[in-house]
C-alpha cells in the first residue's frame, strides 16, 4: 500500500503544478513536527492546536523542565494524532551542543496504519 499525502510545509510541485505529495511515513513525521512546533493560538482556524514547545527554551534547563516537556509532548500528540500514531516513549534533554537554549526530544511511536515502530528526533531552538 503506497499511500501519499500532502507535503508539509505545503508547496506546489514544479513538475505537476499541483500540491506536492510525500509518502505516508514522511507525512506523519511532518505532522508530528507541526504539532510540536506550533504554538497554541498560532493557527487562526484552530487556536487550540499545537504544543508550544518554543516557549520552554527560555526556561533554565532542569529535570522539571524535561518532565514538563515530556508531558506536553505526550498530551499534544495524543490529542492531535491519536488516530495515526501511538506514542511509546518520549525522552527530553538538553542538546549535546552545550547550548541551554535548545531542547532535544526523541519520540518512539507506532505508526498505526502499518503497525511499525518509528522514531523521530526534534531539536527545539
Amino acid at each position: 500500500m503506497d499511500r501519499t499525502d500532502y507535503a508539509f510545509p505545503f508547496r506546489v510541485d514544479a513538475t505537476s503544478h499541483q500540491g506536492a505529495q510525500t509518502n505516508y511515513e514522511a507525512h506523519i513525521d511532518q505532522m508530528i513536527r507541526q504539532v510540536l512546533l506550533t504554538a497554541p493560538g498560532e493557527r487562526a482556524d484552530l487556536p487550540e492546536f499545537g504544543c508550544g514547545l518554543r516557549q520552554l527554551i527560555f526556561a533554565p534547563h532542569s529535570h522539571a523542565l524535561d518532565a514538563t516537556t515530556t508531558i506536553l509532548v505526550q498530551q499534544a500528540l495524543n490529542q492531535w494524532l491519536a488516530n495515526q500514531i501511538q506514542v511509546q516513549n518520549v525522552q527530553v534533554g538538553p542538546a549535546g551542543s552545550g547550548d541551554d537554549s535548545q531542547l532535544f526530544i526523541e519520540i518512539d511511536y507506532i505508526l498505526l496504519q502499518t503497525r511499525s515502530n518509528k522514531k523521530i528526533t526534534v531539536l527545539v531552538s
